[in-house]
């Protein structure tokens, strides 16, 4: 199959085909980042059997918040009219301050949240390593001893959580021959098109065998590194990762929906990007982050993990290009850090995904989006900037 039909979209005309190897492009993924299980295999992250955390309103009016960005002027309503923007949502003082739907999204539409899935399984492994199941200081290949004939050899637990790993992994979303198009394929997100590329995941991980620099040496973006880590606490949980993230996270945080992740020929759940969960849920796993690993009074997360996230980043790690967004960042056990001596820190995807967590501000914002480009330093430097407004102008 070379192509499928978004049918079910009453605002496409029911003769429009969407290219299977361009689905996650624009413009076709201002539909498919809403309907990604009628596209890809997928396995479900259950809710639970319990109730909803509660998430009660007190809505305000922040379209009219005026901001500046990139040289231009906006308002918080021109700003989602204008960023290919689907979902929105802000908290503060632990309730809903606005909540938004565009583009045909709703409140129970599970968007597709890319690298976001990356701090749903940091989360995770700050659950498990707080039970004392997995050690952040112990070697990959004491979990995975497959990985010693691997560039791996030699690299911690904590050197995937913050992608300090030395393991060459080129990351060029465009390029393709790159590592991340194979990854594209491996994961099942696309079509195999190179008969000597690997068809799921493990096996990827298992090729990768050169290094581009000595372990803990310096951050560099590699989506594989969760991949990896995903497979670490499979592997100490003896779990599946979406049964995992169910049974640890989803369910006793009291999600609303089921979420989904999308899967590879192996059944393997795609830890790094594969994640998808309706706007108010991820606004729940904000809150779970805002309240210190507890929500509603139950302790899910350890306090000192996420302490940790907030905290106990290195700088001197993170440089180059990822300085252009985050001048004064950082990144740690899966989340980009805004500012270590604040504590600010976020979850970010590519096309515009957005957990913007300020626990000193009691402030947490979401943004889900569908934007034309992988990444782009403008748009994403305009909905920091507008997210930073909207805090200001609630305190």
């Amino acid at each position: 199959m070379t192509s499928i039909s978004p049918f079910r979209d009453p605002t496409l005309p029911c003769n429009i085909r969407i290219p299977i190897q361009e689905w996650d492009r624009a413009p076709w993924n201002r539909w498919t980042f809403q309907h990604v299980r009628e596209i890809l295999p997928t396995t479900q992250v259950w809710r639970g059997a319990g109730p909803a955390s509660v998430l009660p309103a007190d809505l305000r009016d922040i379209d009219v918040i005026p901001f500046e960005a990139e040289g231009q002027a906006y308002t918080i309503g021109s700003f989602l009219e204008t960023s290919y923007a689907n979902g929105f949502l802000v908290l503060h003082g632990g309730k809903i301050v606005a909540e938004r739907y565009l583009n045909g999204m709703t409140p129970y539409t599970q968007h597709l949240s890319q690298s976001v899935a990356k701090s749903v399984v940091g989360t995770l492994a700050g659950i498990l390593i707080g039970r004392g199941m997995v050690d952040p200081t112990a070697s990959l290949t004491h979990y995975l001893p497959e990985l010693e004939a691997t560039a791996y050899n030699g690299a911690t637990v904590q050197h995937v959580l913050d992608m300090t790993s030395g393991v060459a992994f080129d990351e060029t979303y465009t390029a393709l021959d790159s590592h991340m198009a194979q990854l594209d394929v491996a994961s099942g997100w696309k079509k195999l098109v190179n008969p000597n590329w690997h068809t799921n995941v493990w096996d990827l991980m298992l090729s990768l065998t050169d290094l581009e620099c000595p372990h803990g040496t310096s951050f560099r973006y590699r989506s594989i590194e969760t991949d990896v880590l995903s497979f670490v606490l499979q592997r100490a949980a003896a779990t599946p990762l979406a049964e995992l993230v169910s049974r640890e996270l989803w369910a006793p945080m009291g999600a609303e929906e089921d979420a989904y992740f999308t899967v590879d020929a192996a059944g393997y759940a795609l830890g790094d990007g594969g994640f998808n969960a309706t706007l108010r849920d991820y606004a729940r796993l904000a809150l779970l982050h805002l309240r210190g690993g507890e929500i509603d009074g139950r302790r899910i997360v350890p306090t000192e993990w996420i302490a940790g996230i907030r905290f106990d980043a290195d700088p001197r790690l993170f440089g180059g290009i990822y300085q252009e967004v985050l001048p004064a960042g950082a990144y740690h056990n899966q989340f980009w850090i805004e500012d270590t001596a604040r504590g600010v820190y976020m979850a970010r995807g590519v096309f515009g995904q957005l957990i913007y967590i300020d626990p000193g501000a009691d402030f947490a914002a979401i943004v889900l989006s569908s934007w034309p480009e992988f990444v782009s330093t403008t748009r994403t430097r305009t909905a920091l900037t507008a997210v930073r407004a909207v805090r200001e102008a609630l305190l």
